[in-house]
């Protein structure tokens, strides 16, 4: 799936789900440093640029998304619903 379906489906099943009480968000992260990358056959040229491109100028660590996960399983977030939390250092939203 393209990011425009991943994002058009969370905001179409929160419209659907919403009077059922069920929420429905999605976090659409950018170039987040995982083990993956290393054992996934990327290029040791590829990895060195990774998120690179970002205003920050380096690809995030998964521990800076925990908190929107956090953020989203609270109970003060219950009015959030069909929403994408973006973080792709300082690239934008989706």
């Amino acid at each position: 799936m393209t990011k425009a379906a991943v994002m058009n489906f969370t905001k179409s099943m929160a419209r659907q789900l919403g009077p059922k009480g069920i929420r429905m968000n999605g976090v659409a992260p950018g170039p987040i440093w995982t083990p993956l990358q290393v054992s996934g056959g990327a290029t040791m040229e590829k990895l060195t640029k990774l998120g690179g491109d970002t205003p920050l100028g380096r690809p995030g660590q998964p521990s800076e998304l925990a908190s929107i996960y956090v953020q989203l399983a609270a109970s003060d977030a219950s009015y959030a619903t069909g929403q994408i939390y973006g973080a792709a250092g300082g690239d934008g939203q989706p």
